[in-house]
């Protein structure tokens, strides 16, 4: 492929990896290349900037079976892959992959796998502006509170020695489409992608268009709702594990203090009450379960829960909240 000229894309993708710190000089990145319009304009503009930066790049790719074409859309990227020169891997699920959900997770276990196998510090993914958005409007759907409405980060660590950096966030859709028809790259159009038996994909092809009657620029205005909602969720959790620290008892990890409790904000009330519910249960705790025991930061004593996910019971003992597993 023949040097590309400098676009506006290349030259705001550049000033982002400046300002944020996402991907350092001379640093391994593996990048996630499904074929589609979004994680091949990536690769691309990585590419080029790839003499900035003197990364070492390669491209993964998970074939997850759900389609008869998917065999050759692996082919199709790894042949891409071989032509810029590129280190190409493959992972293909062996079983079948019920849900959205289940895919994804397979999808970030096979990455980390390749990444950590071939010392690879970054897995790197298209995801747009666009994703941000419809990621908040689903989550919002489906009851999610300010976490899961700001899901869709810049970057997350997925263990000691792995981050997962999405650097396209500040891009519409529509724009990596027109930069790939520039770049006459050769986009691998997944017909699952139509299919409206997916909730997102109801999301992007009925509620977003219906939403554009509203707000011309619903996608932006989404979009920048979540990275508010980022940096507002990034200082509650810094605040709420502080304030757990004081509420713990000393010697006894399920007992926290009520009064200190009292002396504090509702929203870290919660996610404190949360953070009691998940290291205790090992799940995440449903909303009603945590106004359990939000009623017993100001009970009488000797007042209880009845039995909460899981068959365990709170219950207020001498100004300590006190969770009894089963």
């Amino acid at each position: 492929m023949s040097r590309a000229p400098w676009t506006p894309l290349h030259a705001q993708l550049h000033r982002t990896l400046r300002l944020r710190h996402l991907l350092p000089k001379d640093r391994h990145l593996l990048i996630a290349v499904s074929g589609g319009q979004d994680s091949l304009c990536l690769i691309k503009l990585l590419i080029d900037l790839q003499p900035k930066w003197n990364w070492k790049l390669a491209i993964a790719h998970c074939n997850h079976r759900l389609r008869t074409d998917s065999q050759a859309n692996a082919l199709h990227v790894k042949n891409l892959a071989n032509s810029w020169s590129i280190p190409y891997y493959g992972a293909t699920t062996d079983r079948s992959l019920p849900s959205e959900a289940a895919a994804r997770q397979w999808r970030y276990k096979a990455l980390s796998k390749i990444a950590i196998a071939h010392d690879y510090q970054y897995i790197v993914t298209g995801h747009t502006s666009s994703d941000r958005a419809e990621t908040l409007l689903y989550n919002l759907i489906r009851g999610s509170g300010a976490d899961g409405l700001q899901a869709l980060t810049w970057q997350r660590q997925l263990n000691c020695e792995l981050q997962l950096i999405r650097p396209l966030l500040q891009i519409q859709r529509a724009a990596t489409a027109q930069f790939c028809q520039a770049m006459q790259l050769p986009v691998w159009e997944d017909s699952t992608n139509l299919d409206l038996k997916y909730a997102r994909n109801r999301i992007r092809h009925e509620l977003l268009p219906y939403l554009h009657t509203f707000n011309p620029q619903v996608e932006i205005a989404l979009a920048q709702t979540a990275e508010l909602l980022h940096c507002e969720v990034e200082y509650l959790e810094l605040a709420s594990h502080q304030l757990y620290a004081q509420a713990r008892h000393p010697t006894e990890p399920l007992k926290l203090n009520c009064q200190v409790l009292q002396a504090s904000p509702l929203a870290l009330q919660r996610r404190v009450l949360r953070q009691l519910l998940q290291q205790a249960l090992d799940r995440s705790p449903n909303f009603e379960g945590i106004e359990k025991l939000i009623a017993l930061i100001s009970a009488p004593n000797k007042t209880q829960t009845d039995p909460l996910a899981g068959g365990a019971i709170a219950k207020v003992e001498n100004g300590w909240i006190v969770l009894i597993l089963p």
